[in-house]
């Protein structure tokens, strides 16, 4: 009744750990943008001339959603119907 444990292999614990820790590291899928369930509305908002400002008001008052300004600024540049739109600048006199 006098076996021993195993050895501790300090470095074989070491190399899992961090291999472990390196699989965690890595940004798996976030899941969809709350903004994605108001991406009809947002654009025609913006295309109206809503500022960034309007918009973020709008969903926290009308669609009790929280969003800052940069959030929805990069949501909107995401969107090819959005993207089309800086390409095809206003005629003069209509800033935003």
């Amino acid at each position: 009744m006098n076996a021993q444990p195993p050895e501790f292999d300090a470095a074989a614990v070491l190399d899992t750990v961090r291999q472990q820790r390196e699989e965690r590291r890595h940004r798996r899928t976030w899941g969809k943008s709350k903004l994605v369930r108001h991406r009809a509305e947002l654009v025609k908002l913006r295309q109206t001339g809503a500022s960034l400002a309007d918009l973020v008001h709008w969903l926290k008052t009308e669609k009790r959603t929280l969003a800052s300004k940069s959030t929805v600024s990069r949501y909107l540049a995401t969107l090819p119907e959005m993207q089309a739109e800086s390409q095809n600048p206003r005629p003069e006199g209509q800033d935003a």
